[in-house]
C-alpha cells in the first residue's frame, strides 16, 4: 500500500496479523522491508470478571510495523463512549501552548508573547489533530540528518531565505540538508571540528549541550556522531517551522525562547551552550539571559558563541552594523560574563569559548568588589516551571576546597549514565537512596527487555528513532535503550517527585519538566514512541482522562506506538477512550506475570490524513 491511491482504487486495509500474515512488502516511507509482530500477548487475569471480559477484547497480536498507509480500521467490539473528530485542516501543525494567535494577547517586549501561553478549558480542541495530506513515515536514522519529506513539513520559507547559507534545500518530494548554519559556510561538521580544537569534545567530558535559537538542528545533528547528545530549541515560527524540521530529522528539539521565564531545565544541566548567530541580545537586561545560561551550566561547562558581534572586524559590513556598535556589544557582553566569574578560555576566527568556574569559592569573594550581580538566597535552584528569571548568581552547591568541584564529578560518557549520580551520592534528594537508584536501573533493562519480547518491531534499528518517556523519574527507560540508534526526552512531571531531572542529566541523557494537564512545546507527530508508566494514576484527579490521551495522539505520528502501564482497572477505562481515537490497543501481561495488578496497554496509531473520505 502507499499513501498516493490512485481515484477509485480499493483501499488500503489495516495490517493486523488475523488477516495479513504474510512478511509485509516493502515500505515507501522507509525503503526498507517490515514484518508483522508475532508474539502473541497475553491474555488478563483480573479480580473482577467483568474487568477480565473487557480486558480480553483484541486477543490478536498488535502490529507495530510502519506501512504509513494503512486508513481504514476495524476497531474492538468493545463501543467507545465517543468517537473523536478530525481537527479542521488549519490545525494540522496546531502548538497548544504556542499558539500563534493567541500569543498575541500577550506583550511583544522581551518576546513574552512567544512564551507558554497555554488554552483555558474552554479554549482547548477535542479533536484528533490530522496529518498533512501525503503524510510519509520519516527516513530512518541515520539517513534522515540529512533528507525529509516535503509533505511532512510543506514549508518552503526557509529554503528561501536562507538559501545562501546552506540550511535547507527543497529536491523533487523532499528536503535535503547540506549540514550549513549562518556562521558554518563549510558545513555543521567542519564546525564543530574547530570548536573540538578548542574544547575537550572527543574524550567523554562533554555529554549534554543546549543550542539556543537552533534554527534545523544543525548543530545538534552532527553532534550526535560524537556522542554528544543536544537539546535544540527555537520559539514557535509562524511559518518557517524550524523545531518541526529538526524533529522530522530525528534530532531533539522543543519549542522554547529564552524571555521572561526559566528555561524549563534544572540548574547544572548542560556540559556545554551554544548560540550560533542565535539574536539573543545577551548584554541587555542586566545580563540576565547569560546569567539563566550560567544557572543551566554546569561547573566547569563552556559557553559557546559564534556570530555578533564575535569577529566584528571582519564581518561588520555584511551585518550592516556600525563598528563602535558591535565593539559595545562585545564589551558588555565580555563584561557580564566577568560578573559571573566565566573565564574566556579562547576567541579564533568567528568562536569565542567562556567557562564557569567549578566551584564559587573566589566568585562569592569577588561580590566585595563586583557588587552585581548578587548571589540568588532562598530561590529553588531546580525550579524552572513557569519561574521568571531574576538578575542574580544561582550558588553552586558548597565545597571545602577550591579544586573540588562543585555538586561532584561527574564520570566521562559513557561511564556517567550507569555510575552513581551526585545528586543521589550526596544525598541531596530526599528520600532517595543509591540503592533505590541501582534497583532502578536492574528493574528498566528488564521492562526494555519485556516489551522488546511483546513488540517485535522494539527490536528493529529503523523502527523508532524519536521516543518520550512521559514520567521518566531517574532515567532508568532511556538508559536501557542508550545503546539503541534512539534518543528519548525524559518528562518529569511538575506534580510528585519533581527533583530527579538533575539526575537525569546528570547520567547524560535530556529532558523536560512538564504538567501533562497542559499541552507540550512540541509539534504534531514528534515520536515514534510515547511510554507512559504512571501517569494516569498520577493525574486522576488533576485533569480528565481525555486531555492527557489527545495530546499524545497529538504528538504521535501516525502508525506510532504508545506503552501505557498503569493498574488494570484504570487500564479498562484508557482503553474505552482510545478506542475512540482512532487508536488499535490491547492489554497485556505484566512482565511478572498475570497475578500483577498493573497491567500494559499497548497502542498503535492508525494512519490517516487529511481529505480522507472516512474520518
Amino acid at each position: 500500500c502507499t499513501s498516493r491511491r490512485p481515484p477509485g482504487a480499493p483501499r488500503c486495509r489495516s495490517s493486523w496479523p488475523s488477516r495479513c500474515s504474510a512478511p509485509r512488502p516493502t515500505s515507501p516511507a522507509s525503503g526498507t522491508t517490515v514484518s508483522i509482530a508475532t508474539t502473541a500477548a497475553a491474555s488478563v487475569a483480573c479480580v473482577s470478571p467483568t474487568t477480565a471480559a473487557v480486558a480480553r477484547v483484541g486477543g490478536a497480536p498488535l502490529d507495530f510495523a510502519a506501512h504509513h498507509a494503512a486508513d481504514d480500521t476495524e476497531v474492538n467490539a468493545a463501543p467507545a463512549p465517543r468517537a473523536y473528530e478530525a481537527c479542521p485542516a488549519k490545525h494540522s501543525e496546531y502548538t497548544p501552548c504556542e499558539d500563534v494567535e493567541r500569543s498575541l494577547r500577550f506583550p511583544r517586549d522581551r518576546l513574552v508573547y512567544r512564551e507558554r501561553h497555554c488554552p483555558a478549558e474552554g479554549e482547548r480542541l477535542r479533536c484528533l489533530v490530522p496529518a498533512p495530506r501525503g503524510y510519509r513515515t520519516p527516513f530512518p536514522w541515520p539517513a534522515s540528518r540529512d533528507v525529509a519529506w516535503f509533505a511532512n513539513v510543506p514549508h518552503k520559507e526557509l529554503t528561501v531565505e536562507k538559501a545562501v547559507q546552506n540550511w535547507i534545500h527543497v529536491d523533487g518530494d523532499k528536503f535535503r540538508f547540506p549540514g550549513g548554519g549562518t556562521m558554518f559556510p563549510h558545513g555543521a561538521g567542519a564546525y564543530i571540528d574547530d570548536i573540538g580544537r578548542l574544547i575537550p569534545l572527543h574524550d567523554g567530558s562533554i555529554r549534554t549541550a543546549l543550542d539556543t535559537g537552533c534554527g534545523v538542528a544543525s548543530w545538534g545533528a552532527y553532534l550526535l556522531s560524537r556522542n554528544i547528545l543536544a537539546m535544540s530549541f527555537a520559539p514557535r515560527d509562524s511559518h518557517e517551522a524550524q523545531v518541526q524540521f529538526a524533529l522530522e530529522r530525528g534530532v531533539p528539539a522543543m519549542i522554547g525562547v529564552l524571555a521572561s521565564n526559566r528555561l524549563t531545565y534544572p540548574a547544572r544541566a548542560f556540559d556545554m551552550a551554544h548560540c550560533s548567530r542565535c539574536l539573543i541580545p545577551w548584554q541587555l537586561y542586566d545580563g540576565l539571559y547569560l546569567i539563566e545560561v550560567d544557572r543551566i551550566l554546569r561547573p566547569g561547562g563552556y559557553w559557546i558563541l559564534s556570530g555578533p558581534p564575535i569577529n566584528w572586524k571582519k564581518h561588520w559590513k555584511g551585518w550592516q552594523r556600525t563598528r563602535e556598535d558591535l565593539n559595545a556589544e562585545q564589551r558588555a557582553i565580555e563584561s557580564v560574563a566577568k560578573s559571573l566569574c566565566w573565564k574566556k578560555i579562547k576567541e579564533v576566527g568567528d568562536i569565542a569559548i567562556w567557562q564557569k568556574p567549578t566551584n564559587h569559592i573566589h566568585c562569592k569573594a569577588s561580590r566585595r568588589i563586583i557588587k552585581s550581580p548578587p548571589f540568588c538566597s532562598n530561590k529553588n535552584p531546580d525550579a524552572a516551571w513557569y519561574e521568571k528569571m531574576e538578575a542574580c548568581i544561582t550558588p553552586l552547591p558548597e565545597v571545602s576546597d577550591i579544586k573540588e568541584v562543585a555538586g561532584g564529578e561527574l564520570k566521562k560518557w559513557p561511564q556517567r549514565l550507569t555510575a552513581m549520580p551526585p545528586r543521589i551520592a550526596s544525598g541531596s534528594i530526599e528520600g532517595v537512596t543509591a540503592e533505590m537508584f541501582n534497583e532502578d536501573t536492574r528493574l528498566w533493562k528488564k521492562r526494555v527487555g519485556h516489551y522488546k519480547s511483546v513488540i517485535s518491531q522494539f527490536g528493529q534499528k529503523d523502527r523508532y528513532r524519536n521516543l518520550l518517556d512521559m514520567n521518566a523519574r531517574f532515567g532508568g527507560f532511556a538508559a536501557a535503550l542508550a545503546g539503541d540508534p534512539m534518543w528519548v526526552m525524559n518528562m518529569v512531571p511538575t506534580i510528585g517527585n519533581s527533583t530527579t531531572l538533575g539526575v537525569i542529566y546528570e547520567r547524560g541523557l535530556i529532558g523536560n519538566y512538564q504538567d501533562w494537564c497542559e499541552g507540550m512545546s512540541t509539534y504534531p507527530r514528534t515520536y515514534d514512541l510515547i511510554h507512559a508508566d504512571s501517569v494516569f494514576s498520577l493525574y486522576k484527579d488533576r485533569c480528565e482522562m481525555d486531555t492527557i490521551l489527545l495530546e499524545m495522539d497529538r504528538i504521535l505520528r501516525p502508525e506510532g506506538t504508545v506503552i501505557i502501564r498503569d493498574d488494570v482497572d484504570l487500564l479498562v477505562k484508557i482503553k474505552s477512550v482510545a478506542d475512540g481515537m482512532r487508536w488499535n490497543s490491547q492489554i497485556v501481561d505484566h512482565e511478572d506475570g498475570p497475578l500483577v495488578r498493573e497491567k500494559l496497554l499497548l497502542v498503535v496509531k492508525t494512519y490517516w490524513t487529511l481529505g480522507d473520505e472516512k474520518q
